[in-house]
């Protein structure tokens, strides 16, 4: 934490106790502010050093928040950071790289230390390779140690080498919720000087951009990506414009049969439509207190799907209940009350009304349960009408239904068509974290045994719990037995089919992928294309008790609501009015099995991890020795050849489109987390290296080694990029050779002469995950510029961290009205840096055609703070971060 500034401090005493903290009241006109930009104004007003400037950065939030607007550069310094191991694998090698480049250059390697509390769990690395049977939780466990190991002794070496870390090992549950069910305070404490502590508002930033799913328990954070999560755990303050702040007025309460997930998709839906990119959400109003802490912590966990910054919620009884509920003592409950009362930040329905940008009602009473898909999280479809909207899904591609394919089961033959579900997934932090619909879930598993029904012998049957005490509830229940009949056993602690860890789907499946349109339902928050499966075309998010209904189904194409689900053994059918439980029957478990002893078993030797953990590890050093020999962790190139001072951008131009894509384009798009396939560029590499396919492992755990990620920058399986005649995936168009190339390949070929490259996009460019390899590897491929009709936030932040310059053409121009088809070479006008924003902010492009002539445009220079044009000016934010390390 930075030096505080005690002329705002006061004193806050509880229970005998206490504390110095900053009052935002202080402050004229904080009354009238939105809860999140009074955390943010308080953290202002206890790390800027400069009194003065304290001063005028709180005036800045204070005008911005009365007007309803966006506002001018402020600094945040999150209290802490958390981790996933496939982001935070890559930061902790940035990190050892970091401390070979000081010693170079002549600092003190030990000065590349986490300043503030890092959390790291390992989740993201399981995959559900073994599902559907007893023994498949450490058959999985089994394969991930023997995959990872490399992996794994590297984060142990940083864990020894680095201040200020904690490492949660593999199989002990998500970090979102773990971070929830654990690591945070809501009001944190620290010690000042003498024996005295200093109370403050519990903030972080995490590289996975579901970390606002803390923002249901009070905690204001978001996701950046991993270099901009190293800046600030190196102690640099995280630059912002003051948000625009969106409130959601909440009324009425949740109807019978509708849990918070049917919530949060619709929540997607409408503020997606709103159009929140960018801006801070928070939740008040009547209904607000109808809502568990966990039913806040689902919404918030959906935050990104619309493109929010953050999806917040003020402290309340609710929030002190959960608190003691996970262990939390009565000294911290104590505090946390106190402080978001002294802060103005607890919700009282009487107080003053608060200014927001927008106040958008919300009824909870006019949710229906719903799904949403296939392929993006905000096209919510009412539960009633998915039939409908699935098959006019299939008539908008092109599909007939009345296409069937034969498929041979052990013996028993099967006609399925497109729609077939090859995948029923509950897992993800997303819904895991409520204890009301894993119950639900288990109730419709232990009914429907009861009743005789089991899954389609054709769907993978996935339980990925997110975290050990979610698993005990069940178990306590008494619903293991009942998922277990029908084919969900545990087969990992870990994000799984979420993020694309769903394993093979059964062979026979497999087989028939290129003829029908295979689909899959999983209780997550990410259904974008080609992210759950390669093989599968259709993705559906749901509730987890929706998910167990459609596995019976086997099939997308029902009327789940009205169509039996299948027989009882006199014949009688059973339709999902039978098995689905009464929210009283949920509400008496709840009762009974949800307190605090659960949460401390599920805890319980969190950091202990099992024999292959512990038998893992090497001795703390300054730096870290490479294996050259590794394909998992390599020592990355970013600082190689830099100097103490920058030295000024180089021009972009005459360069290369080496991709034109159109809208909504993902950051699994750009880079994917998944299967590496068989003929790519990176499978390529590695076999070389005598990496057999069985052992390729996932994009995602290779995010230690550069090498491979460049070659898997675009590789995605179903993206479309323009210039590669027809073929999906990663391939382009080489211009110097007129040949479809890999895309990587072709990148090399530029590179070698000499040539600079571009990106040409359309709307919502970078949408999706925080990953910062979706902007590492264009950087690495020579990338110099993405042309765009918007981005989405964190990945136009990643851009400018990695030098890559974001481009926005002007509102209501694009390629395709400009006349773009990417075959011609861009050049940009020259832009100064020198004062931090770039001058001028729009920049004058030329684009050249083969037969000389020309298409002139304007396009918007999205560096938007004085702080991000300093970053691009030295290259990005990590060589200006070392720079300031060694003065």
């Amino acid at each position: 934490m930075t030096q505080e500034n005690s002329r705002f401090a006061s004193t806050l005493d509880v229970d005998g106790a206490s504390y110095t903290y900053y009052p935002v009241s202080t402050v004229p006109g904080s009354g009238e502010l939105p809860y999140s930009l009074t955390v943010l104004l308080e953290n202002v007003l206890r790390n800027v050093e400069d009194p003065a400037l304290a001063e005028e950065l709180a005036a800045r939030i204070v005008e911005a928040g009365r007007a309803g607007a966006v506002g001018s550069e402020i600094e945040f310094s999150p209290a802490r950071v958390l981790f996933q191991d496939f982001t935070g694998v890559p930061v902790f090698v940035d990190f050892a790289v970091m401390r070979e480049a000081c010693a170079e250059l002549g600092g003190d390697p030990t000065k590349i230390n986490p300043q503030i509390p890092c959390d790291l769990v390992i989740d993201h690395s399981v995959i559900a390779d073994v599902a559907g049977c007893a023994g498949a939780l450490q058959q999985n466990m089994d394969l991930e140690f023997s995959r990872n190991k490399e992996r794994y002794d590297f984060l142990k070496w940083s864990q020894e080498s680095f201040e200020n870390v904690r490492i949660v090992p593999p199989g002990a549950g998500i970090c979102h919720q773990l971070n929830i069910e654990q690591f945070a305070h809501v009001a944190m404490t620290s010690e000042t000087d003498g024996d005295g502590r200093t109370a403050y508002f519990d903030t972080l930033v995490g590289t996975d951009s579901h970390t606002p799913t803390a923002n249901g328990i009070g905690v204001l954070g978001w996701g950046v990506g991993g270099i901009e999560a190293e800046a600030a755990a190196l102690g640099q303050p995280i630059t912002t414009l003051v948000p625009k702040v969106v409130g959601v007025r909440l009324t009425g309460e949740l109807g019978e049969g509708v849990c918070a997930m049917d919530v949060a998709l619709t929540f997607a839906q409408i503020l997606r439509s709103k159009g929140v990119v960018g801006c801070f959400v928070e939740c008040f109003g009547p209904g607000l207190a109808s809502l568990s802490a966990t039913q806040r912590t689902c919404i918030s966990n959906m935050t990104p799907e619309y493109g929010s910054t953050c999806t917040l919620f003020p402290v309340d009884d609710r929030t002190l209940a959960y608190l003691r509920l996970t262990g939390r003592s009565e000294e911290q409950v104590a505090l946390v009350e106190a402080y978001a009362k002294a802060q103005g930040f607890w919700n009282d329905p009487a107080a003053p009304a608060r200014t927001y940008a927008e106040v958008i009602e919300f009824d909870l009473g006019a949710v229906q349960r719903s799904i949403a898909g296939p392929s993006r999280p905000h096209d919510r479809i009412p539960l009633a009408e998915a039939q409908e909207r699935f098959r006019a899904v299939c008539a908008e591609r092109g599909l007939d239904l009345q296409q069937h394919v034969t498929v041979d089961l052990g013996g028993e033959a099967a006609e399925l068509t497109h729609g077939a579900l090859a995948i029923a997934a509950v897992t993800s932090c997303t819904t895991a974290t409520d204890p009301s619909m894993m119950l639900a879930a288990g109730l419709v598993a232990k009914k429907a045994a009861d009743a005789g029904l089991t899954p389609a012998p054709w769907v993978k049957c996935v339980l990925a719990p997110g975290s050990k005490a979610t698993e005990l509830l069940l178990e306590r229940a008494g619903l293991l037995d009942g998922l277990r009949a029908l084919g969900f056993y545990t087969c990992g602690f870990g994000c799984m089919s979420c993020i694309g860890n769903s394993g093979p789907i059964r062979d026979e499946m497999h087989a028939v992928a290129e003829d029908i349109e295979l689909a899959s339902v999983l209780s997550g928050n990410r259904n974008f294309e080609g992210r759950i499966s390669p093989d599968v075309s259709q993705n559906y998010l749901a509730a987890p008790a929706t998910v167990i209904a459609y596995s019976l189904a086997g099939t997308m194409d029902v009327d789940l609501e009205h169509d039996a689900l299948g027989t009882r053994a006199d014949g009688t059918p059973v339709y999902l009015a039978d098995i689905w439980p009464t929210d009283e029957e949920i509400a008496a478990l709840v009762a009974a099995h949800v307190d605090r002893a659960l949460y401390e078993e599920g805890t319980r030797g969190l950091y202990d991890g099992d024999a292959a953990w512990q038998a893992l590890g090497s001795e703390a050093s300054d730096t870290f020795t490479w294996d050259d020999a590794s394909t998992y962790v390599r020592r990355a190139p970013y600082f190689d050849g830099m100097g103490r001072e920058p030295s000024a951008p180089v021009p972009i131009e005459a360069a290369r489109a080496l991709a034109l894509l159109g809208d909504f384009i993902t950051t699994d798009h750009i880079s994917p987390a998944g299967s590496i396939a068989a003929d790519s560029p990176a499978a390529r590499y590695l076999e070389e290296r005598g990496v057999t396919p069985a052992d390729f492992n996932t994009y995602g755990a290779r995010r230690g080694n550069h090498e491979v990620m460049m070659r898997g920058t675009f590789a995605n399986v179903k993206l479309q990029n323009k210039l590669a005649e027809g073929k999906k995936g990663g391939w382009t168009r080489d211009f110097a050779t007129g040949e479809v190339l890999p895309l990587f390949d072709a990148a090399m070929d530029y590179e070698a002469a000499g040539v600079p490259l571009v990106v040409v996009a359309g709307k919502m460019y970078g949408s999706g995950s925080s990953r910062d390899w979706a902007a590492k590897g264009p950087a690495l491929l020579g990338i110099r510029a993405a042309f765009a009709e918007s981005f989405e936030r964190i990945h136009r932040s990643n851009l400018i961290g990695m030098g890559i310059l974001p481009l926005q053409f002007q509102e209501g121009e694009s390629a395709e009205t400009l006349g773009l088809d990417g075959s011609e070479r861009y050049t940009v006008a020259p832009i100064d840096f020198s004062e931090g924003l770039p001058a001028p902010r729009v920049a004058d492009v030329v684009a050249e055609r083969a037969d000389g002539t020309t298409v002139s445009f304007k396009a918007t220079v999205r560096v938007d703070t004085p702080t991000e044009g300093r970053y691009y000016e030295h290259g990005g934010i990590l060589p200006f971060v070392l720079r300031q390390l060694i003065g």
